[in-house]
């Protein structure tokens, strides 16, 4: 069983975002694991994140300006996974950093530095073979996003080469700034469960434990990542013990869940 699978395999688990390079990384993570996250995803920075609200796109400013690579990102992953060797680390991004030294560089970097899965938010699954084969051959998840949009004729697209969880957009548009009613993510997570043979977790919008606790009653994973984008904003250099309290609360929804 791979870490991923081991983390969805005891319940609704919760998924969590920061961005690679904002603020003390190292920390944040750290906090993220001690708060009881199940996954977490480490953002890549980018100069154009065009599916990102003003919190992450504003912590992607920080990170570049503050001369974050994407080296320096694999070094992170690397550290986290000597510190944390069970718990599931997936890079989130753009293709450009991705793609620009080849897939096979990128994807034998995810697997040197441990990291069990990939989100890239702009390569459609109609160009899998961008990144996709290479992930593939490395042993690391492709891990694929599904909206509101995504009608029953493309779905076997989004799913097929997919692993790890099916990432639910529960809002058609970008991070942190608004959410879906619970009806309609009931009515999605529903109809996106009979299909997928892997866990659907659902972000975009989540902010509270209150909400978390909700969507956690129908699906396999919660996935925040502005809210705790902003204490990172906002505490800099102090942002873990926030984080890690914000983390708790989250985890603690999550799991009432099981």
């Amino acid at each position: 069983m791979t870490r991923l699978q081991s983390a969805f395999a005891k319940g609704p688990a919760l998924v969590t975002f920061v961005t690679g390079g904002d603020g003390p990384t190292a920390e944040i993570l750290d906090a993220l694991v001690e708060g009881g996250a199940d996954v977490i995803e480490l953002g890549m920075p980018f100069t154009d994140p065009m599916a990102d609200g003003p919190a992450i796109q504003a912590a992607n400013l920080r990170a570049l300006g503050a001369g974050t690579t994407t080296a320096d990102l694999f070094r992170i992953a690397a550290a986290f996974r000597a510190r944390h060797p069970e718990l599931p680390l997936v890079l989130m991004g753009y293709a450009n950093p991705m793609v620009t030294r080849g897939a096979d560089w990128f994807a034998d970097q995810c697997q040197q530095a441990g990291v069990d899965g990939v989100i890239c938010v702009d390569i459609p699954p109609e160009e899998d073979q961008e990144l996709g084969p290479a992930l593939r051959a490395a042993g690391v998840s492709l891990i694929r996003l599904a909206t509101p949009t995504t009608d029953a004729a493309r779905l076997p697209a989004v799913l097929e080469g997919s692993s790890g969880f099916l990432y639910y957009v529960s809002v058609a548009g970008i991070t942190g700034l608004q959410q879906a009613a619970q009806a309609s993510i009931d009515e999605a997570v529903a109809r996106l469960k009979q299909h997928a043979k892997i866990p659907v977790a659902v972000g975009f919008g989540v902010r509270t434990p209150e909400q978390a606790a909700a969507i956690a009653k129908v699906a396999d994973g919660v996935v925040v990542g502005s809210a705790l984008v902003e204490l990172v904003g906002q505490h800099g250099a102090n942002a873990a013990g926030p984080v890690r309290e914000l983390t708790r609360a989250l985890a603690d929804a999550v799991h009432s869940a099981r």
